[in-house]
């Protein structure tokens, strides 16, 4: 079947158990099954005849929680949070259908002066087993792409078949690009900005306006990577190359892309109608070109 529509249905029942060991430190357990339905979309006679597509998966996850921060107002912290992770998970109506992910997400907010804060942020995942899940590097989490010059997903960029994937996620903050810039079961981001609350950082006096209170500017520079193979500079990482198609004849370039891919720019961040909004413009930095600015509309929090 080349091209077919189809919809999943995800039902999801969860348990966890969280036993804090002090104030600032816990571990949590969560066992969970569930339950994907994809119907296919009769467009045609294949794809009418085509039956729903039952997966059920069984999995368990463990992480260690530390979390010291203090809270200075919206999206402004003092402290360190971090989180080490893994889990695992069994297809039960499959043989051999095993995933494996393991990670952490360490972030720190380091107090310059009054409210003016650097928050930083190191994260990184990889998964393995007969199952894996993809990471498409680029963009931000909860992209409002307003643009039609933009494409929010960059398909130039080859993805390696041969690793059987079975689900994806977007590797997140990596500023400058668009989704799968670089991909892979594994990635890896640095993260920094810095944020000023500049009206409340010179008003000494309450602010009735909640708009203004939160407003914030925020400069940033972003350092990332996803990968396949041992390494970010494995000959499996398919985004090394292109194919091109032309009648029988099949044309495989080098694209010699380096794997680690850079993003700096600025950023606006208030809460307007109960909503964080968040606005950046971001310049990409690949094999040390410089790539016209995106603009980035999203709503979120911290990173």
């Amino acid at each position: 079947m080349a091209y077919a529509l189809v919809k999943t249905h995800t039902h999801e029942l969860h348990y966890i158990l969280k036993y804090p060991f002090n104030q600032v430190m816990s571990v949590k357990f969560t066992t969970n099954i569930r339950y994907d339905r994809s119907a296919y979309l009769s467009t045609d006679l294949v794809t009418l005849q085509h039956e729903d597509v039952i997966k059920t998966w069984l999995g368990a996850k463990t992480e260690w929680i530390y979390d010291n921060t203090r809270n200075r107002g919206l999206n402004l912290y003092y402290g360190t949070r971090s989180k080490v992770f893994f889990e695992a998970y069994h297809q039960i109506d499959a043989k051999k259908a095993s995933l494996f992910v393991v990670g952490f997400d360490f972030r720190h907010y380091q107090k310059i002066h009054r409210n003016l804060i650097w928050a930083s942020r190191l994260a990184a995942s990889n998964s393995f087993g007969s199952r894996k899940l993809i990471y498409y590097l680029g963009s931000v989490d909860n992209w409002i792409n307003l643009s039609t010059k933009v494409a929010t997903f960059d398909q130039s960029v080859l993805i390696d078949q041969n690793q059987n994937y079975a689900y994806q996620a977007i590797a997140t903050n990596m500023r400058g690009f668009t989704q799968n810039i670089r991909n892979g079961n594994s990635f890896a981001v640095l993260n920094n900005e810095l944020r000023w609350p500049v009206i409340k950082y010179f008003m000494n006096r309450p602010i009735h306006s909640d708009f203004l209170e939160n407003f914030q500017i925020i400069s940033f520079f972003d350092v990332g990577t996803a990968w396949s193979g041992d390494s970010p500079y494995s000959k499996q990482n398919a985004y090394n190359s292109e194919i091109i198609y032309n009648g029988p004849i099949t044309i495989i370039i080098d694209k010699d892309r380096q794997p680690i891919v850079y993003g700096y720019g600025f950023g606006l961040r208030s809460r307007l109608l109960g909503y964080f909004i968040r606005a950046d413009w971001a310049w990409g930095i690949e094999n040390n070109i410089i790539l016209p600015n995106i603009f980035y509309l999203s709503l979120s929090l911290d990173f």
